[in-house]
């Protein structure tokens, strides 16, 4: 955990920005895998993390925006507990830690919150995502179970955004701890990409180095030499020579901050020239992007640039045609590009997903497009220091896209069709980094990983 300032300053600064009534956080339960004595591993509510800090199921956190009291509501471990788990700090010590004076028995809560409501007091509390919550919720404040999400508070939510979304030195030093052990991964992997390697092997060996190292993965591994499927996680496949080995994964902190890095190599350490006249477009798009970033930029004007890259370095190679700008606004490149250019990163590998990717990464001054491709965009808002976001543009030929636009002449103007039947073998290629914002412009988080032709070769030999 942080010093236990940290959580009071944080829980401070979001009652000043909520009018009045309480604010209920939530943690996370247990949740069984098969039966109840054996669960998933716990992870706790990130929201819950950022103002509590403390990473044990079972709780909920209080705010009053009115009298400034904190509570936080818990259970002091029994005896057949500590037979199972040994001897365990009070609620008292617990909450001391996150600065938090007052505890309560979880089972008191109820009563807690419906004296409130007889108050006429407004009850505070984001969207739910687990059912488990959704339940709790819907016992706590006597709203039926289908309704709990639309009685959310957007107040809450927009609040919670502003603080979460700016990650102070703390943050960032827990993140780029995480980048760097997820170096270590991925250099693993190019090693391990040979021929006749069943991708498992690779998967399981990175997932091992984030349990070893870090506390387990920020996501399931993403890895396949079908890296034309954006978010592959079936590992079966046995590489051979002439596919490209895509490998997506991070880990988090025992905080539970997260990184997120994606490398593609040349299955055998060697790209061929098809291979690496992809591969350079794509890095070409990752760098240019990254010289971009600076305070007060919309990220969706980094996307676009990131995306015309793309089409003219396609264009190059005959498979796109035309002004290259007018293909991107057209939305002619989503063809090989259909997702965003990134994310916003922090205690979630996409931060603050749960509350609602148009209150993350969009606000008043920019909206979501429907564009095709665009409309993927997970972050497009204004950029300020102290936002940590992704940069992972990709290329990628999907056949049954590609089928799909050929037979509906779409964007005939900007594609020629017979020259992108010849990549329907090829798969896909993504690189992707962890960015910090700063005064002046950005800074890749964390020990290069390579990325360049000539260094992932030489790492594969």
């Amino acid at each position: 955990m942080f010093p236990s300032d940290v959580y009071l300053n944080r829980r401070n600064r979001l009652r000043s920005k909520i009018n009045n009534g309480i604010i209920l956080l939530p943690g996370n339960c247990d949740a069984p895998m098969n039966y109840a004595g054996n669960t998933y591993h716990f992870r706790q509510d990130s929201s819950f993390l950022y103002f509590f800090g403390i990473n044990q199921p079972d709780l909920a956190g209080v705010l009053d925006v009115d009298s400034g009291e904190d509570i936080l509501f818990g259970n002091d471990v029994d005896m057949d507990d500590i037979i199972w788990m040994g001897p365990q700090p009070l609620m008292s010590e617990r909450a001391a830690l996150a600065g938090v004076r007052k505890t309560l028995p979880l089972s008191e809560i109820l009563a807690y919150l419906n004296r409130q409501i007889k108050l006429g007091r407004r009850i505070h509390y984001l969207p739910p995502y687990r059912a488990q919550t959704t339940i709790q919720l819907s016992s706590w404040l006597g709203i039926a179970v289908d309704a709990v999400k639309n009685y959310s508070s957007e107040e809450l939510i927009k609040g919670v955004v502003s603080l979460r979304e700016i990650k102070d030195s703390g943050e960032i030093t827990e993140i780029e701890a995480m980048v760097n052990v997820a170096r270590e991964m991925h250099v693993s992997a190019m090693k391990l990409a040979k021929p006749g390697t069943i991708e498992r092997e690779v998967a399981g060996t990175i997932e091992g180095i984030a349990l070893q190292k870090a506390a387990g993965v920020s996501f399931p591994v993403i890895l396949s030499i079908n890296g034309q499927t954006l978010h592959n996680h079936y590992h079966g496949n046995i590489m051979h020579e002439g596919r490209m080995m895509v490998a997506d994964a991070g880990c988090e902190s025992e905080m539970n901050y997260c990184s997120d890095i994606t490398r593609t190599v040349p299955v055998g350490g060697k790209f061929s020239p098809r291979q690496k006249s992809i591969y350079e477009i794509v890095l070409n798009a990752n760098k240019k992007a990254i010289e971009a970033i600076k305070p007060g930029i919309f990220y969706r004007d980094v996307h676009i640039l990131a995306c015309t890259v793309i089409a003219e370095g396609l264009k190059e190679l005959g498979i796109m045609k035309g002004d290259a700008g007018a293909a991107v606004a057209a939305g002619a490149h989503a063809l090989f590009m259909p997702h965003g250019l990134g994310h916003m990163m922090g205690l979630d590998v996409h931060d603050m997903e749960n509350l609602g990717e148009n209150y993350v990464g969009y606000d008043h001054e920019i909206s979501r497009s429907n564009q095709f491709g665009l409309a993927f965009l997970r972050l497009g808002k204004r950029l300020r220091e102290g936002f940590v976001l992704t940069v992972e543009p990709g290329i990628y030929f999907i056949p049954a896209l590609i089928d799909q636009w050929k037979q509906e002449k779409l964007h005939t103007e900007f594609i020629d069709y017979d020259k992108v039947e010849t990549f329907k073998d090829f798969g896909g290629i993504r690189i992707e980094d962890d960015i910090l914002v700063t005064e002046s412009g950005c800074r890749v988080l964390g020990n290069p990983i390579p990325k360049e032709v000539s260094e992932i070769e030489a790492i594969m030999q």
